[in-house]
């Protein structure tokens, strides 16, 4: 098992000779070439099905799943790509912090994104308990002290115009997310599949969006 995973890490990208890491960049973007959307939501089994394709409907111009197909690269080598538009990224309660910002960065320094959604959802777990009886039943059953790892705000949801206002709020106020992405605050209802937009934070039209290269 070792030796087959020393040879998957000499396969990484960024470790051969000559990585060129613009050029890399710009070939990756061919892989999927019409991604356009980031989706913040839940890891609820019951929604990770439904809020992408309910999403692509709510937004022009979108594509989900899209379907995924082979072709050759430049350098004669067999890839996979996809068609798809939308780039899921799935977190407790759809919050839009911490590593969910990450990926927004991430997905907007590999692809030309236009938009971000934070899409909350009815029943979610997220609502089921508070700040404070996670806080306190957490040290009681685990032994440990979290209380200084998040903003209390930012643990449930009690509220959920209050929710995504400081999901988006926090979206477009953070320097990882470029100033010409749109951002969008969505409800999710679980009984009917109906996306309700809450918030709406367009981006700048006149921003930068990158080098010619991209």
């Amino acid at each position: 098992m070792t030796a087959s995973i020393e040879e998957y890490d000499k396969a990484i990208i960024n470790r051969q000779p000559n990585f060129d890491e613009r050029k890399t960049r710009s070939e990756f973007r061919k892989v999927i070439p019409n991604l356009k959307t980031v989706v913040v939501h839940c890891f609820d089994p019951r929604v990770t099905g439904g809020i992408p394709p309910a999403v692509a409907k709510a937004l022009p111009g979108q594509i989900y799943p899209g379907e995924v197909f082979e072709f050759v690269g430049d350098n004669g080598k067999k890839g996979i790509g996809s068609n798809t538009t939308i780039f899921p990224v799935v977190v407790a309660g759809g919050r839009a912090s911490g590593s969910a910002q990450r990926s927004i960065s991430v997905a907007c320094h590999l692809f030309d994104i236009d938009n971000v959604a934070i899409v909350h959802h009815t029943d979610c777990g997220g609502t089921h308990f508070t700040p404070e009886g996670f806080l306190e039943t957490f040290k009681e059953e685990f032994g440990q002290d979290i209380s200084d790892l998040w903003d209390a705000d930012d643990i449930c949801l009690e509220n959920f115009t209050q929710s995504l206002h400081r999901d988006v709020r926090s979206v477009r106020s953070s320097r990882g997310t470029p100033r010409h992405v749109n951002v969008y605050g969505f409800l999710y209802d679980i009984e009917t599949g109906e996306l309700h937009l809450v918030e709406d934070s367009p981006g700048d039209k006149t921003a930068p969006r990158g080098t010619a290269w991209r």
